[in-house]
């Protein structure tokens, strides 16, 4: 009987200390500064607190430019001629990227308009987007490869890519259903994914803010491309989408317009996209 009790008590000193060094273990282990979590066709990330969604965009083919549901009076000569775009699969952002997840990654909030930290970060040169992307890659230990969406990547997602219902805008026929701009936007940004999604699910690819894409300006190509990244250099940086500043043609999927990148401006901000990993 002695014997057992005694075998007891070693037993359960062994359990007590296997405890407490796994315990002491977790406690020493930092903390990672994000979550990730994979749903069908998206990946949902938390950085600091501060949450995004990233939807995956399948490849396809489109035609790019003025293409006979954007009208006949509200084009520019730079959204001709059409042509024929083919891309590879591609992860972009549900939503324009936010006050808050900015203000988690780099510390700071450049934005003029403030009061909810689900507007959409605006005032950010093409510059500071660049490096926020680079402190982005950096937080989640390069396992992922965000960057701007290219002008093409843009304009087939902003279409509904391969779901594309062939609207004048970026779900709709109508801009008020799903765009933020000068006739209704009470001269201010508003919290992202507020309107009408597009058949992919992402918001505000008309109006709110103007979002830069990675390209240079430059004109359109007569024949077929695949995978077009734009000119390999220039003065001025592609914007696409629209904003709360700007009237409802500006809105239109096919919309092109341009901005130095040393340019900051409070009807300017950014949309994610992300290399499949």
């Amino acid at each position: 009987m002695k014997h057992r009790v005694v075998r007891c008590c070693i037993l359960f000193a062994a359990v007590l200390v296997a405890v407490t060094v796994a315990s002491c273990k977790d406690d020493d282990e930092p903390l990672k500064p994000y979550e990730i979590q994979y749903a069908d066709g998206a990946i949902h990330f938390t950085v600091r607190g501060a949450s995004f969604t990233m939807i995956r965009v399948e490849g396809g083919t489109f035609e790019m430019g003025a293409t006979s549901e954007q009208g006949l009076d509200d084009p520019d000569n730079n959204e001709y001629p059409v042509h024929t775009v083919t891309l590879s699969s591609y992860y972009i952002c549900q939503t324009e990227v936010t006050q808050a997840l900015w203000l988690a990654v780099m510390n700071d909030n450049p934005s003029l308009i403030h009061g909810n930290k689900m507007l959409p970060v605006d005032c950010v040169k093409w510059d500071m987007c660049q490096n926020f992307i680079v402190a982005l890659n950096e937080i989640l230990e390069g396992q992922f490869a965000f960057r701007m969406p290219s002008e093409a990547e843009w304009e087939f997602a902003a279409r509904g890519g391969n779901d594309s219902q062939g609207y004048k805008y970026a779900g709709s026929n109508l801009v008020d259903e799903v765009a933020w701009y000068d006739a209704n936007s009470d001269a201010k940004t508003h919290p992202v994914a507020s309107k009408k999604p597009n058949e992919l699910g992402l918001y505000d690819m008309s109006g709110n803010l103007w979002e830069w894409c990675s390209d240079w300006q430059g004109h359109y190509p007569p024949e077929a491309q695949t995978n077009p990244a734009g000119p390999d250099e220039g003065t001025h940086h592609v914007m696409r989408g629209g904003s709360w500043t700007y009237d409802a043609t500006f809105c239109r999927v096919s919309r092109r317009n341009y901005l130095s990148s040393v340019i900051r401006a409070s009807n300017c901000g950014l949309r994610l996209a992300m290399t499949p990993p």
